[in-house]
């Protein structure tokens, strides 16, 4: 079997990690598995780029021009809307000629315009298309996390989209392209890939993905053997590890970080006193890690998947503050190094953590204030239970993330989702 994965990038982002952990699954079961990317930036022989850089260049210019002039030419929404306006048609690539099934990711500014997805069914007898998830995107107009914004869902349409702020009309840029969605979807076959159950849930809830051939199929992770996992004790201590590919997007709630741990100190000062502090991500303004109030120790961004497993071996409890998540890799790989996930019950993290047993789930509602509160509470609720018996509630998450995370298992799910097993 042959099968080539579409996405703008193969390591930088989450959708392209678990995209090259897929692709890297799925040769290790012997399927014949390749990239087609906008951005290389591995050295694998199975990763290649879609187009020349200069056509890629014009198209994702051409794409953020689009939402330019829909937004006022804001550039605090400038990169968080997508209209795939502009694109490569790679149709004719040799590599999706010769491929038994495609499947897409994350395929935004300007790597495949929505009028190619037809080209992709045309020309392939019995070529399969599937179009994996990572976000909101596929059911919405432009946006990739509608928030509380509910225009999307059966059987509404788009329009008045909370994202263009003054310049939102019945008719703007949102209500165009979810039209234009519904058009697209009604001529092309594919099969959408939700990678988790909350993910899927608002497919199945949604106007443009109610009716679609719709799976849940969570992506893969390359996980440890329990018996090498070499971790690093600090009696004594609760070391709490925050990270991500930028540490402050408005999405990962950095603020909200910041004044639990302000509020953990003012609450439960004992907990605090021992508590540290491990961050790892690109940041724009490094001057707000100096409003954490206990040690903090900042790597930086990590590209070396070993660099981030070492610092989750000496770390106790992986904390996420998202507003939204799809599917948080972080709470996954954390857990599978032994770190206890505390998150927000606000997206896919009940598919990773079950509350008081492998982890602790925290209600997001109210102001930041509020959300800070709770999370908290959280973390001191967590650090009781590492308390507990440690070394046996690590192996129980362990478990948890194998039997449902591991990487082949994955693999072998889009394999007979493609033979339509």
């Amino acid at each position: 079997m042959r099968i080539v994965i579409v996405n703008k990038s193969d390591s930088t982002g989450g959708a392209a990690v678990v995209s090259f952990r897929l692709m890297t699954a799925l040769r290790s079961i012997g399927v014949d598995a390749h990239m087609l990317v906008a951005e290389k930036l591995s050295d694998s022989p199975y990763v290649h780029l879609l187009a020349s850089k200069w056509r890629l260049r014009l198209a994702f210019l051409a794409d953020r021009l689009r939402i330019a002039l829909a937004n006022g030419f804001d550039r605090a929404t400038l990169f968080k809307l997508d209209a795939a306006a502009f694109g490569i048609d790679i149709s004719a690539h040799q590599l999706v000629r010769d491929a038994d099934a495609v499947i897409l990711g994350w395929i935004n500014q300007g790597v495949i315009s929505l009028r190619d997805l037809k080209r992709l069914n045309d020309g392939g007898e019995g070529r399969k298309l599937l179009w994996v998830m990572h976000d909101m995107w596929n059911m919405t107009g432009v946006c990739h996390h509608a928030g509380s914004c509910r225009r999307y869902e059966k059987p509404g349409r788009c329009g008045n989209c909370p994202m263009l702020g003054q310049h939102a009309t019945e008719n703007d840029l949102s209500r165009k392209i979810h039209d234009e969605k519904c058009r697209v979807y009604d001529r092309t076959m594919i099969d959408f890939v939700a990678v988790s159950s909350w993910l899927y849930d608002k497919a199945k809830g949604s106007t443009l993905l109610s009716e679609r051939s719709l799976t849940h199929i969570p992506n893969p992770f390359d996980l440890p053997d329990f018996k090498t996992i070499k971790r690093l004790p600090a009696p004594g201590r609760l070391r709490i590890i925050f990270g991500a590919a930028r540490i402050d997007d408005d999405i990962k709630g950095f603020p909200v970080f910041i004044e639990a741990l302000n509020q953990l100190k003012r609450r439960w000062p004992e907990l605090a006193e021992r508590t540290e502090v491990i961050l790892y991500g690109g940041i724009k303004d490094p001057s707000a890690i100096e409003r954490i109030p206990l040690p903090v120790e900042y790597t930086g961004l990590l590209r070396d998947a070993a660099e981030v497993s070492a610092l989750y071996m000496r770390s106790d409890m992986v904390v996420s503050s998202s507003r939204f998540e799809t599917l948080p890799g972080t709470l996954v790989e954390g857990q599978a190094y032994g770190c206890l996930p505390v998150a927000f019950d606000s997206g896919g993290q009940r598919d990773i953590i079950e509350d008081g047993v492998t982890g602790i789930l925290v209600e997001r509602s109210g102001d930041d204030s509020m959300q800070a509160s709770s999370l908290a509470a959280g973390i001191a609720r967590g650090a009781s239970l590492l308390a507990g018996d440690p070394e046996e509630l690590r192996r129980r998450m362990y478990e948890s993330v194998k039997s449902r995370f591991d990487a082949e298992a994955v693999a072998k799910a889009y394999i007979s989702l493609i033979r339509g097993k």
